[in-house]
């Protein structure tokens, strides 16, 4: 122990005599260590943490799809959903949950009203999951039918912050304010069970949604593979299923589907997080690379001075000791540094995630990532520190001993010292490659067109009673005067009514429309189209440019002739060629309603900001839904904030039963779809970055090592005549060489590596040829000015002197 403390003594000395090598060494410990557990503790969190659910691999949830353009997710009526569950082989037990999952409805606590996102389930839905509530019980078979007091199961995300965490809220009431019912909470699930991904609360089936509109709920169906059962073939029975004898013609051609409950809960969050994986072991792999070669270029340089200490007498393990202790202290150092660094980056990672990313609430600072990362650093510290201990072991102390005050590396030695900055050089192009193409798909993404105009944009939604606005006459008279009291409002250039809130996806209406003269076969093959229900100023409203004939009016009620206005893909679709304008579309069951295309739209990413989507857009006056829409769509002509005030009076004074739930500008539902890949950018952005900086610090490294070390050989070339832009340039070139060949097997590497965040690209390739271009030139630029700064004290050698001293 004594001689351990000694050793510690020598090595804080040492370290002092060498503070740059100090500084550096603890620098990359804490990087590497602090960056690439920050990650593994989100991926720890995200992907490894089992679900609070039992064997979550043995439950699947099942829907239908078709092809060619149609449904992507076809659900299920309550009466299929309940005959599959009946009829089911591969299931060992089902229920079924709402296909739109965690839908957003307006509630009412205490005087304030606002949206919660709840997942209508089945009884038997949590016995299905085998979850255990954290309060009170979970939902019950008894709970799920006509009569049954209506109860409801809180997420412990929304326990915890609407409810503040109060263990005595059990037995509260919720007011759906949107039809009236009043919901008793019985229970409170624990953390991490996040199905459907946004779920506030879950609520039972019977109780919830009305009888009379039963046959129009969809589910998909939730089950538990029984013993020895495969998924697929629980995807098999689901096709048979619907494509038994009594379906639809149309209804034969879909396939089931069926995914595991990790899959969905996590969504597309895995394809981001297993690339920061790999980000952050690269990140880790080039840490201990780095701190391997300034050990060893430091062990090098000290042998002879350890040549001399064992010649004095000091033992061998007494040498390794103090070898030890040096390494002790940077290790030490570099991960305290570290812990700081991933706490740091785990924070960031926590503020920078997107809004819905599941389970935030169990990301805490990884102890075992932290102790794996400090303990592979560590044993690269301990195998390449001890290094010259062995070196000193095989060489001739005489020989060292009247060899020149300072050793010079062997060739061997020299070229891997390259070789290892080389491999760090690779390496941190393959992260800085897919950091550089995720960044160049955020830009494109940002910039995608949208074909409307966002700036002045409000979106707003109505929470209304629907037991006092049980029909869509009473519903279209209601949002009649909305509009009128909207438009009169100084400061609100137009208001229209939209079916959902921007990117929605699948939460708006989608339908298969039909050109006059289709065949009933060619007609099933059409595409599925986003559909729109807008009043007048629906295109002025959100400034879609009408390319062809024109919007519509006041005139286009009921009892005139039928029109709609499509957008530029589905004209397209359906009279290739041609103009569009005069033709006719049937829509719907009734195959005699047919409607006349009076205008023509570009397609629009109001839906999805990835693609634009092929629409159809409805008069409101003329709309065959059964319910109005209830989402509002207003221009400001100033600052959208200032008339909100106006906005929630007027909607107030329109009746009773009827209230402003939400209301944001357009910018805040645009950072929704833009959230994961902003999120991916900065973070892949920080590994790249640190890389670089790590891969320059190893090549500053090796090259200035090579100009102390070849002190004598430079002075003998002056000596002889070459000038200082000459040694200067000999010094750049060699630096220019490894970083070349680095960054040619990074570009190997990234080749083949990108296909792994293909799924987080838009409109790039992996292969990219300007962005993998523009990664080479940069590496190279770096290698050249981190090589310029050694090569620049190569001036300052004099020839006589350097001879001299090392004569």
């Amino acid at each position: 122990m004594t001689r351990f403390l000694q050793g510690i003594q020598l090595g804080i000395r040492s370290l002092r005599r060498t503070p740059g090598f100090a500084v550096t060494s603890i620098l990359t410990l804490a990087l590497g260590i602090g960056l690439s557990t920050a990650v593994f503790t989100v991926a720890d969190a995200l992907l490894l943490r089992r679900l609070a659910v039992k064997d979550q691999e043995r439950i699947v949830i099942l829907w239908g799809e078709m092809g060619r353009g149609g449904f992507d997710h076809y659900p299920l009526g309550l009466a299929d959903a309940r005959e599959f569950v009946r009829v089911s082989h591969s299931l060992e037990r089902a229920a079924f949950v709402t296909y739109e999952g965690a839908w957003p409805t307006s509630i009412q606590y205490g005087a304030e009203v606002s949206r919660l996102r709840r997942a209508v389930v089945s009884g038997d839905f949590f016995d299905v999951l085998g979850a255990r509530p954290l309060l009170g019980r979970a939902l019950r078979a008894a709970d799920d039918a006509s009569g049954a007091t209506p109860v409801l199961v809180l997420n412990y995300g929304t326990w915890k912050q609407r409810f503040g965490g109060d263990p005595h809220v059990l037995g509260r009431q919720v007011l759906n304010f949107d039809n009236g019912v009043t919901y008793t909470i019985v229970g409170v699930m624990p953390q991490g069970l996040d199905y459907p991904r946004g779920t506030d609360a879950w609520v039972p089936v019977l109780p919830t949604i009305p009888a009379g509109s039963l046959e129009f709920a969809a589910f998909d169906v939730i089950g538990r593979l029984a013993p020895g059962v495969a998924i697929s073939a629980a995807r098999d029975e689901m096709t048979a299923f619907l494509g038994r004898v009594d379906a639809s013609t149309w209804q034969r051609d879909l396939r089931g589907v069926a995914l595991t409950l990790p899959r969905l809960v996590l969504g597309d969050v895995r394809p981001a997080l297993f690339a920061f994986a790999v980000a952050a072991g690269l990140l880790l792999l080039i840490t201990c690379t780095n701190v391997a070669n300034l050990l060893l270029v430091r062990g090098l340089e000290r042998v002879r001075e350890i040549a001399i200490r064992s010649a004095l007498g000091a033992a061998r393990s007494r040498v390794i000791a103090q070898l030890l202790a040096e390494n002790a202290l940077l290790a030490v150092a570099g991960g305290a540094l570290g812990v700081l660094i991933a706490a740091v980056t785990v924070r960031l990672f926590l503020v920078l995630a997107p809004v819905g990313l599941p389970r935030l609430d169990e990301i805490q600072l990884n102890g075992t990532a932290l102790a794996a990362a400090v303990g592979i650093t560590g044993l690269a510290m301990l195998v390449f520190g001890l290094v010259p201990a062995i070196i000193t072991s095989q060489v001739d102390l005489q020989q060292v001993l009247r060899s020149a005050t300072r050793q010079s590396q062997s060739r061997h030695s020299r070229l891997a010292a390259e070789g290892l900055v080389a491999g760090q050089v690779a390496l941190a192009v393959v992260v800085l490659a897919a950091a550089g193409l995720v960044a160049r798909s955020l830009i494109k993404l940002e910039r995608a067109e949208l074909s409307f105009k966002p700036a002045g944009l409000l979106i707003g939604e109505l929470a209304v009673r629907s037991d006092q606005y049980d029909d869509a006459e009473k519903q279209s008279a209601l949002l009649d005067r909305i509009l009128t009291r909207l438009q009169m409002i100084p400061g609100v250039r137009s208001v229209s009514p939209v079916v959902a809130v921007p990117f929605s996806g699948t939460g708006g209406w989608d339908g298969r429309a039909a050109a006059e003269g289709q065949s009933e076969e060619a007609a099933s093959a059409n595409p599925m189209l986003n559909m729109e229900v807008v009043a007048p100023d629906y295109f002025k409203t959100l400034g879609i440019p009408i390319l062809r004939g024109r919007g519509f009016t006041n005139e286009d009620r009921r009892g005139d002739p039928n029109v709609v206005v499509v957008s530029q893909s589905a004209a397209r679709y359906y009279w290739p060629g041609a103009d569009p304008i005069g033709k006719r579309l049937k829509v719907g069951a009734d195959s005699e309603r047919t409607m006349t295309v009076v205008g023509l739209v570009p397609d629009t990413r109001y839906r999805d900001l990835r693609d634009a989507r092929s629409s159809i857009y409805f008069p409101l006056l003329q709309s065959f839904f059964a319910f109005a829409p209830t989402t509002l769509a207003i221009r400001a002509a100033g600052p959208p904030d200032a008339v909100v005030p106006a906005i929630r009076r007027a909607i107030d004074e329109a009746g009773s039963g009827v209230a402003l739930a939400s209301i944001a500008p357009f910018s805040v539902f645009l950072d929704g779809p833009l959230a994961q890949p902003r999120l991916n950018a900065v973070l892949l952005a920080l590994f790249g970055s640190t890389a670089v900086l790590l891969a320059a610090v190893g090549l500053y490294g090796v090259m200035e090592t090579m100009v102390r070390q070849r002190r004598r050989e430079l002075a003998v070339r002056m000596a002889l005549g070459a000038t200082p832009a000459h040694l200067r340039r000999m010094v750049v070139q060699r630096g220019f060489i490894i970083a070349t060949a680095g960054t040619i097997l990074g570009l190997l590497g990234a080749f083949m590596i990108n296909r792994l965040v293909l799924t987080l690209l838009y409109e790039v390739s992996p292969t990219d040829s300007a962005t993998l271009g523009i990664i080479a030139g940069l590496f190279l630029g770096v290698a050249t000015l981190a090589s310029f700064w050694p090569a620049r004290s190569t001036t300052r050698i004099d020839p006589a002197l350097a001879l001299k001293a090392e004569g």
